[in-house]
């Protein structure tokens, strides 16, 4: 049974707190696990959520700012010690390709597992593959940073209306399922198109192309909101979002499902966040995540 849901691991900016761990987060796509952005303390979230080294099978980076990136060395070393039996591929801002090297390698550890590199120098596509296609946006943040897309590839939706008018059932609907046409019948005569579900990460940035890029159309829109909007200044000094502007965004975006995440420890009370994104004028479902959350990703439309 294919699962798909998003696991918060950590929802803190810059430094933990007694409630918030540093940054972490899973995707769950069918068979697949995404690590996003593992901060220290990634490992035993992990442990916490129910999420074992061999879920992973990439890791995405968006920045070598600590709190996004500190547990990789942990995790990289736990996905060998597992000895994960499938290759594990990690993208990460080609210009942080030291900072990559130094916490692959902080200490010493036996290598087991096929780690790939696949560093992000540009925007496009970084990976395709029969249930999804990821690609990476470039961000605006006092260092290089990408924001991560995934898309399922469009399907179509058989109509049975349509399917009994040309007589068509049984083993016959998955023929032409396989095939794309049965007789002077086609595919296109009885469906219509499924629109694949899409997901977007959205992390530390300002204002961008990226960012509107990144949510166009998304069904699940993962993005920072570190400061309300009364700190906006405070905000585009750091390269950061408010509540919202990122509701803006996934409101102007058509996004069904918006996640804030990534709170600056200066704010008491996480129901703000929500205010001020409904404010902005955001209708979807919202939630406000906190460690150890999981979000499903919405059903196809």
């Amino acid at each position: 049974m294919s699962v798909r849901e998003f696991v918060v691991l950590g929802t803190a900016s810059q430094v933990p707190t007694r409630h918030r761990n540093h940054n972490g987060y899973l995707l769950r796509w069918d068979g697949e696990g995404i690590l996003f952005d593992p901060g220290e303390g990634t490992q035993r979230q992990m442990l916490r959520a129910g999420v074992a080294a061999h879920d992973l099978n990439r890791i995405c980076v968006t920045h070598f700012h600590g709190d996004h990136s500190l547990g990789l060395a942990g995790v990289i070393q736990r996905i060998n010690l597992d000895q994960v039996p499938h290759e594990v591929t990690a993208h990460y801002p080609r210009s942080g390709q030291r900072f990559f090297d130094r916490l692959r390698y902080a200490t010493a550890y036996r290598e087991t597992v096929r780690l790939t590199e696949a560093p992000v120098d540009a925007d496009g596509v970084l990976a395709a593959s029969p249930s999804y296609t990821l690609e990476a946006r470039k961000l605006s943040h006092p260092v290089e940073s990408y924001g991560y897309r995934l898309t399922e590839p469009d399907g179509r939706r058989m109509l049975p209306g349509r399917l009994a008018a040309h007589g068509i059932g049984g083993p016959d609907v998955g023929r032409l399922q396989r095939e794309g046409r049965l007789g002077d019948v086609t595919l296109e005569d009885v469906s219509e198109v499924r629109r694949g579900q899409r997901f977007a990460f959205v992390m530390d940035t300002r204002l961008c192309d990226g960012v509107h890029a990144l949510a166009d159309g998304c069904d699940l829109l993962v993005i920072e909101s570190t400061f309300l909007d009364e700190d906006a200044a405070l905000a585009s000094d750091h390269g950061h979002l408010t509540a919202g502007q990122a509701a803006a965004v996934a409101r102007d975006a058509g996004a069904r499902h918006l996640v804030l995440t990534h709170f600056s420890q200066r704010y008491a009370d996480p129901e703000e966040f929500e205010r001020q994104a409904r404010a902005a004028g955001f209708e979807g479902e919202l939630t406000v995540a906190h460690d150890l959350l999981r979000v499903p990703v919405p059903k196809r439309r």
